[in-house]
């Protein structure tokens, strides 16, 4: 039986009813190829209505949101997007999947069984694990952009009590991390630095920041699933057609695992990010690009 999940899981009620709350991945196929912009109002569409909370998963308001999956990788639980809804309070509940999040507008108050009380506003972001017993308590509008790794594995946290609400620090110091090697170089090897501020259970999803003096690097296979919003400085991606992807601090996108593409900055980037690398590639996740 699949416990009630709220604000995470309520877009997997955006499918039909009879796909059923568990089956929401489905664990097969997946949606959300290239290079991915991520625009905080939706596409050009806008947002979906999505259904209605069940009345389970509500301790106060009668919310309605919308959203939409840029990318959807049913073989590996993971989904991302942008999300919005109006007020809500759910009952105190473990969190059942992993999920970091961008906030975009409103804020949103977590509060923990503990009685900590975490209240996360328009440009910050936050994860909240797999496992942490907690209150999501909005009083108004929230939008925001979310990448949810939904593990199927069964991993259960060792200590439940020493989770908490995570908060990576776009400003925070950085440790000098591994460059790419010199085969996919096209310039001079980069100095880069990064901070990991969450890993999974599984250790393959993991949120951190990371910065990089300027480099080229050859067109290659993504390695993994990313999520970045730039801080500082700006990229250009080429994908494999030979369109050129340009991103600047404020931008957010998602490449996915696979995708033909180069990576080229001119000056001094900074970024966060939310990285998913399955074991299978034989890799540990790093967001050297």
């Amino acid at each position: 039986m699949v416990e009630a999940c709220w604000p995470i899981c309520q877009y997997e009620r955006a499918r039909p009813p009879a796909a059923g709350l568990a089956l929401h991945f489905g664990r097969n196929g997946m949606s959300g190829t290239g290079i991915l912009r991520f625009e905080p109002k939706g596409p050009a569409g806008g947002l979906a209505r999505w259904p209605d909370f069940a009345a389970g998963d509500l301790e106060s308001g009668t919310p309605v949101q919308r959203g939409h999956e840029y990318l959807n990788d049913a073989a590996h639980g993971l989904t991302s997007g942008v999300w919005d809804c109006t007020a809500f309070t759910t009952p105190m509940m473990s969190y059942p999947v992993n999920e970091f999040m961008i906030l975009l507008e409103g804020e949103v108050t977590i509060i923990e069984e503990t009685g900590r009380r975490t209240t996360v506003r328009a440009g910050e972001s936050f994860i909240l694990p797999k496992g942490l017993r907690c209150q999501w308590h909005q009083a108004g509008y929230v939008r925001k952009f979310f990448v949810i790794f939904d593990d199927a594995s069964g991993a259960i946290p060792k200590d439940p009590a020493a989770l908490g609400v995570y908060r990576p620090d776009p400003k925070g110091e950085l440790a000098p991390s591994a460059a790419p090697g010199a085969d996919v170089l096209l310039s001079a090897p980069p100095h880069q630095a990064a901070q990991v501020w969450f890993e999974d259970m599984t250790g393959q999803w993991t949120v951190g920041v990371w910065s990089s003096t300027p480099y080229h690097r050859k067109t290659i296979p993504f390695p993994r699933h990313e999520l970045m919003h730039i801080l500082e400085g700006e990229v250009a991606l080429t994908d494999g057609t030979g369109a050129v992807h340009r991103f600047k601090a404020g931008d957010t996108l998602f490449v996915p695992m696979g995708t033909p593409c180069d990576w080229k900055n001119t000056q001094d980037i900074r970024k966060i990010y939310c990285i998913f690398q399955p074991k299978a590639a034989g890799a540990k996740s790093e967001a050297a690009e």
